[in-house]
């Protein structure tokens, strides 16, 4: 009954599709999901990873948009 819990890491993209992760076994899916499909862990709410802002600074390097 009571099983392993994780969080669910939603990693949003600049882009591309945005990523769902399990914090404990790393499994990543295309959808969110409140059971991991590899280790059983249960989704115990969810946080962000703002990877996106790293490719944002990447894109206005590229293009020079430098503020």
């Amino acid at each position: 009954m009571f099983g392993k819990k994780a969080r669910l890491i939603v990693r949003t993209h600049f882009f591309s599709d945005d990523e769902y992760e399990c914090s404990a076994c790393g499994y990543r899916a295309r959808k969110p999901f409140k059971v991991c499909p590899r280790c059983g862990a249960r989704m115990n709410g969810s946080r962000e990873d703002p990877t996106w802002i790293d490719e944002m600074e990447y894109a206005d390097e590229i293009f020079g948009d430098w503020s």
